[in-house]
């Protein structure tokens, strides 16, 4: 079991994460769009067709865990898995056996990827934590000295507040998620770049600060998520950055429950 060959996925509302670890070792990941329309057949496709690109079949895999927050398709690769891989998938939530105590008033509308997330990143980093994951929202997790999930905040993440402006702004055009050279901008392009980018890093820097002053201290602020680097050198309070959290997170709950169930 130490050297399982195991798949695992991460479905967030517009990208979904993939990765193959043999044993802990994290040995491919991709990144794809989320389509929620998606069979079981195409993820299937376009699942083996990433393998091929670093070596590997599905007849590799030994194990599957996902993380989803798209109920179509969880059961897309619930079925994906059982009718073509022929293995039943951990599929983690609120009542999966992860070792975080959940103190949220109800466990049951904290994300998978977000439990993930405070697995890995307490086993990796230690408490207290805090996780900011730049996905479709960008959401903050706190995790206590002890590893319990105390709660966290969720914000519109930066490419869902560049497609509301663009979408109400008749004038204005879109433009790329890049940090502009200064916070004055000297042409449009330039001036929604400096609110979207530097303004997305002063709303992080001051909810970790509100965290902060209710945790008491916090030893390491960790990004994740696909803009997670580029956001970095906008947010000061970052002082980790780790684009596989989640993925990881799933591989140690599977090693959890593989565990419990041998």
């Amino acid at each position: 079991m130490l050297h399982q060959m195991l798949l695992v996925i991460d479905v967030g509302n517009t990208q979904t994460v993939i990765g193959i670890f043999k044993g802990r070792e994290l040995r491919a990941s991709w990144r794809a769009s989320t389509r929620q329309e998606a069979t079981a057949d195409e993820l299937a496709v376009m699942i083996s067709h990433l393998f091929s690109l670093a070596g590997f079949t599905f007849n590799d895999i030994e194990a599957v865990a996902i993380a989803s927050v798209v109920p179509s398709n969880t059961a897309s690769l619930q079925e994906m898995s059982t009718s073509i891989l022929n293995i039943q998938p951990l599929v983690v939530g609120p009542d999966t056996d992860t070792g975080v105590p959940i103190l949220y008033d109800n466990p049951q509308e904290v994300g998978a990827d977000r439990i993930a997330n405070a697995v890995a990143g307490f086993d990796i980093y230690g408490g207290p934590l805090i996780i900011v994951d730049f996905g479709t929202a960008t959401t903050f997790d706190a995790i206590s000295r002890l590893g319990e999930y105390l709660g966290g905040a969720i914000a519109p993440g930066v490419e869902i507040s560049s497609e509301a402006l663009f979408g109400r702004a008749a004038k204005l055009s879109k433009v790329d998620l890049i940090c502009p050279p200064s916070a004055i901008g000297t042409n449009t392009r330039r001036s929604v770049q400096s609110g979207l980018m530097i303004g997305t890093g002063g709303l992080v820097d001051r909810i970790v600060e509100r965290f902060e002053e209710e945790m008491g201290s916090v030893d390491q602020v960790v990004a994740t998520g696909g803009l997670a680097a580029l956001m970095r050198p906008e947010c000061k309070r970052i002082t980790a950055v780790n684009i596989s959290l989640t993925l990881v997170g799933l591989q140690k709950i599977h090693e959890r429950n593989k565990a419990i169930s041998s």
